[in-house]
């Protein structure tokens, strides 16, 4: 048996290849494919990123759908200047990326930037699962 195949998990991917995914989905969102990026997650997808009401497009969704409605709400009040992974680490079907990102609000201008932590579970070469981490304080202020 290949050291690949054995790598497999019950979720159908191996480390490497959950890393690659997540680094085209960043590719994608980069370059403002969003229906792209939303073609690499399930259909059950359950997406958290907090700070809701002070930023005003976290929330909890779930479902591809709703996912769509996280990053209309993204672009319509957010501009990024910098959206930079910096570290990934990954075991089996769960992916930790460490970065930074910078820009402003579109409605306020006023700026923001932190570093960030978001985490992935991929089933079935899938983003099943997101959960980002950031200093809410300092992007919420951006839009208020």
């Amino acid at each position: 048996m290949s050291q690949q195949a054995m790598q497999l998990t019950s979720s159908g991917i191996n480390a490497p290849d959950a890393v690659a995914l997540i680094k085209t989905i960043y590719s994608e969102f980069t370059k403002g494919d969003i229906e792209r990026v939303l073609s690499h997650f399930t259909d059950d997808v359950s997406w958290e990123t907090p700070g809701f009401p002070r930023i005003p497009y976290a929330g909890r969704f779930f479902g591809r759908g709703e996912v769509a409605k996280f990053f209309d709400g993204l672009n319509r009040t957010a501009v990024f200047d910098c959206f930079e992974p910096k570290e990934y680490i990954a075991d089996e079907n769960r992916v930790v990326v460490f970065g930074f990102y910078s820009g402003h609000g579109r409605i306020t201008q006023k700026p923001f930037a932190t570093k960030w932590a978001m985490v992935f579970t991929v089933r079935n070469g899938k983003v099943a699962g997101f959960h980002e981490y950031f200093d809410t304080q300092n992007l919420g202020s951006a839009f208020n």
